[in-house]
């Protein structure tokens, strides 16, 4: 049974997912009832409405990243984006060569797909990332090789929040006329990104990081300055200009296209109130000794708080939250084995200290009020797990 709303912890889950924004949901609604066609019937009236829809949201969806509808295949999620872009370019590019470079905090939806990759005979280098979680750009373009046909480094950790130097590592893969993707699936609505500033060849979506329904994403995918070529991963049909087949899920797609333009018209007043939540939130946690702020401290994503603190077991510290709040730690359960978060360790964390993190996302619904009962909370679990002694 649901607890009362009232009774139910404070969600700073964000990175996560994100709760539906009210004004997608009834955006969506009239396409599960009267506008129920099949976006691929273009010989009656329901499917234009459907087409039409998508097409709306494709332009939405384009319009934010400064690229084409056309470059815009929509998916089931950033999974499946980074998993098309990876396993669409290996097979595409063949006849240039077999290595891939990415950094070792990418999400698994990354790392995972070039393992599999690696197995099948294709060599990955897996770059090493500064302590700050920022990648080191000489090493980057000393890791690149005549051979190299992909690089893969997320716009923003979905962990630390870091933001990587897209514009950079673009310039350097462009110069080297090597395909650059980006999972943006924590950076959609929440960053400015223009893929041709930033020569962003392949870029990954989801739409419920950004107030949208879960299930939906989208992979950007150039069409000129080079034409990308992609092997499709999906066989069945012709949507989607051949890249990837099934039926368009159109009340996910309209909700997509409207939570991101919502994002957009609102990121410069929200990304300035959400950092004045992280700010508070820290100013208040920091006080205590031990400490340690994980990623680099304005490089990140404005909602994104993600600290290690020492002296306290990981465990007691997120049962001893969990009340009040719902938030992350820094470890991730992996075929029911608990081993410390592979972000943390990349960047230096000890594991007692990467065991004993805790993420907070901050978004759209969370009020100062609420971050001030979370960071007293915060203070007041850790002092206790440390035997009630304050700093001096």
């Amino acid at each position: 049974m649901h607890q009362p709303l009232k009774q139910r912890p404070i969600y700073l889950d964000n990175h996560a997912t994100t709760p539906l924004d009210p004004r997608v949901l009834e955006a969506m609604l009239p396409y599960f009832s009267e506008h129920f066609g099949n976006p691929a019937s273009v010989n009656h009236l329901y499917g234009w409405e459907a087409e039409a829809a998508i097409q709306h949201a494709r332009e939405i969806l384009a319009g934010s990243i400064h690229a084409t509808p056309e470059e815009i295949v929509f998916t089931s999620g950033a999974t499946e984006s980074n998993n098309l872009a990876i396993k669409g370019v290996a097979e595409a590019y063949l006849d240039k060569g077999r290595h891939i470079i990415s950094l070792a905090t990418e999400h698994r939806a990354v790392l995972d797909p070039c393992r599999y990759l690696e197995r099948l005979g294709f060599e990955i280098t897996i770059l090493p990332v500064k302590s700050d979680g920022l990648v080191d750009l000489m090493t980057l373009e000393k890791a690149l090789r005549a051979d190299t046909i992909l690089v893969s480094m997320m716009a923003a950790n979905n962990e630390i929040g870091v933001l990587q130097p897209l514009t950079e590592i673009g310039a350097i893969c462009h110069q080297h006329q090597v395909l650059f993707h980006t999972d943006g699936a924590q950076a959609i609505g929440k960053i400015s990104l223009d893929v041709d500033a930033m020569k962003l060849d392949l870029v990954s979506f989801t739409a419920h990081k950004a107030y949208g329904p879960k299930g939906i994403g989208a992979l950007y995918v150039r069409r000129k300055n080079p034409r990308v070529k992609l092997a499709p991963q999906l066989h069945g049909g012709s949507q989607e200009r051949g890249i990837r087949s099934g039926t368009l899920y159109t009340p996910q797609i309209v909700g997509f296209g409207e939570a991101v333009k919502l994002a957009m018209t609102e990121l410069e007043s929200e990304t300035q109130r959400l950092i004045e939540l992280r700010e508070k939130l820290w100013q208040t946690v920091s006080i205590l000794d031990g400490i340690y702020l994980n990623g680099h401290p304005t490089k990140r994503l404005a909602g994104n708080l993600n600290i290690s603190v020492a002296g306290v077991d990981g465990q007691a510290l997120m049962l001893g939250l969990q009340t009040v709040m719902a938030v992350s730690s820094g470890s991730a359960c992996t075929s029911a084995k608990i081993e410390p978060s592979h972000v943390l360790t990349a960047i230096g964390r000890s594991e007692s200290l990467a065991y004993a993190a805790i993420r907070f996302g901050m978004g759209r619904f969370n009020t100062q009020d609420e971050i001030t009962q979370v960071a007293e909370k915060t203070v007041e679990t850790i002092q206790a797990l440390r035997g009630g002694l304050k700093n001096t």
